[in-house]
């Protein structure tokens, strides 16, 4: 169940040097992530910004 029924299937991934990957946000858009996450590698740190659509899921309970 969703508090506000927005649907944000695209994810903005940061991975680091060793591999490791955390969540920086979640966006309704493929655009708005991919801008993001241009935003953000044009900080010059060394690390890698992708972006990954969510893995559908069910609606049933």
């Amino acid at each position: 169940m969703s508090d506000s029924g927005a649907v944000l299937p695209w994810l903005v991934i940061r991975q680091d040097d060793q591999g490791n990957r955390y969540r920086v946000g979640r966006y309704a858009t493929r655009s708005e992530a991919e801008e993001v996450a241009g935003r953000l590698a044009a900080r010059g740190h060394k690390q890698l910004y992708v972006v990954e659509r969510t893995a559908a899921t069910g609606s049933g309970a």
